[in-house]
């Protein structure tokens, strides 16, 4: 008697073992699973933020052809100061929609944040630009992102409403909420991408190498970071022009006689 009852408590005891090693190893695979799904949306991030995704903002100069040629604009140091008002206006007018976006990234908050930037802005120019490279961004996500078809079906919604304008920056604040940016890096990253491409336009302007290029950024750096706390998490109805002289000049984009850019 004594001997079945210590081979019952032996099963026992075995069988507790095997459970705790299956729960383990059950913890482990979610654990995996959490990590490479973790991993594979970090590289969609950072594919977001890459020069190489074709959402047309190289095709755009922020208004610094236009400031060249109104001699505004005349070298290095020049340039230097015209991107920081670039990142100043971009922080204190477009990130607040791009803050609003990437808090809700939902279709109706989003078409109601595209239709008050629309009537935000009263410069030509600079509203085909936004719409433009919007566009282009939307429909560059919804093909690559597949695995958020929720972009897809918001573009396609969206394409038969005439309401819809694709503003660039509600469309960069939704993909990154659905992308899993947080809101604070979804705003750096807005005004990294403007700072990069206004600079990638300085170089193909013959306003500075390649090499200064890259110096002029990392030197602007601090400074985009010191303007993204400043304009971060601001409700869109602070929402405002900082550098008006430089809305001015890029609405006088579209008289120039010659002209590389779009914007």
């Amino acid at each position: 008697m004594w001997n079945l009852l210590r081979l019952h408590n032996y099963e026992i005891h075995i069988a507790q073992g095997l459970h705790l090693q299956m729960m383990d190893e059950e913890r482990n695979d979610s654990d995996d699973k959490s990590l490479s799904s973790d991993s594979c949306r970090l590289w969609s991030q950072w594919q977001l933020l890459d020069s190489v995704l074709p959402t047309g903002g190289f095709a755009h100069s922020c208004g610094l052809e236009s400031a060249m040629q109104a001699r505004l604009v005349f070298g290095p140091e020049d340039l230097r100061k015209y991107v920081v008002h670039v990142l100043e206006n971009t922080g204190s007018l477009l990130l607040p929609f791009v803050h609003a976006a990437n808090m809700s990234p939902d279709l109706q908050t989003w078409q109601k944040i595209d239709r008050l930037l629309d009537a935000t802005l009263t410069n030509e120019v600079s509203r085909k630009a936004s719409i433009a490279q919007g566009s282009a961004l939307m429909r560059v996500a919804a093909a690559v992102f597949s695995e958020i078809p929720s972009i897809k079906m918001m573009r396609d919604t969206s394409l038969g409403i005439s309401m819809v304008s694709l503003h660039h920056a509600p469309i960069f604040g939704l993909i990154c909420g659905l992308l899993g940016f947080d809101g604070e890096t979804s705003q750096r990253a807005y005004m990294f991408i403007t700072m990069r491409d206004v600079i990638s336009a300085a170089t193909r302007l013959n306003l500075v190498g390649p090499l200064g290029a890259a110096v002029l950024q990392h030197h602007v750096g601090p400074i985009a970071e010191d303007l993204s706390k400043k304009w971060m998490n601001r409700d869109i109805e602070e929402a405002c022009q900082t550098c008006p002289l430089l809305d001015t000049v890029q609405g006088c984009h579209g008289y120039l006689f010659s002209r590389l850019f779009c914007s």
